[in-house]
C-alpha cells in the first residue's frame, strides 16, 4: 500500500487488547499497512487511556520500535483544527479526530485507519471523502 498511512486510537487499542471486537480485523491490516503508521499526540493519549496498565508496555513497544510515529505538531495547526470541531460539533469530534482529519488534509495520499465511523462523515478541504480502512 503506497499510501500515507494514519492511525487512530481505535485502531492502537484494537490490535493490542486481546479483547477488542475488532482485534482480528486491526491484526489482519497491520500485517499489510506500510509503516511507520502516522498519528497524533491525541490519539495516542486516547490509546494509552482506553488500554490502561495492562496494554501500555504493548503500545510503549510498538512506538518504540517505530511501528507508529506521532507526526503533529498541534502548535502550528490549533486554528484549522479548532475550526474542524467547530465544524463538526454536532458529532462531538475528538480533538484526535480532528488531528487527524487535519493531517489527512496535509498528506497527498493518506489513508485512515480507524474503527470511529464519524470518519465516514468528515470531510477534509471541505468537501473531499477522507479515504478510510474501518471494520
Amino acid at each position: 500500500m503506497g499510501q500515507t498511512v494514519l492511525v487512530d486510537g481505535g485502531f492502537l487499542v484494537a490490535l493490542l487488547s486481546r479483547n477488542d471486537q475488532y482485534r482480528e480485523w486491526a491484526t489482519a491490516q497491520a500485517a499489510r499497512l506500510t509503516q511507520p503508521w502516522l498519528t497524533c499526540e491525541a490519539a495516542l493519549s486516547e490509546a494509552f487511556h482506553l488500554l490502561g496498565r495492562p496494554g501500555e508496555s504493548k503500545l510503549t513497544a510498538l512506538l518504540r520500535r517505530g511501528l507508529a510515529a506521532p507526526q503533529f505538531s498541534l502548535e502550528g495547526e490549533l486554528e484549522p483544527v479548532l475550526a474542524l470541531m467547530d465544524k463538526y460539533a454536532d458529532v462531538s469530534m475528538s480533538l484526535a479526530d480532528a488531528c487527524l482529519v487535519r493531517m489527512a488534509e496535509i498528506q497527498a495520499d493518506p489513508v485512515v485507519v480507524t474503527t470511529d465511523r464519524d470518519f465516514l462523515v468528515y470531510r477534509r478541504h471541505s468537501r473531499r471523502v477522507i479515504p478510510c480502512l474501518l471494520p
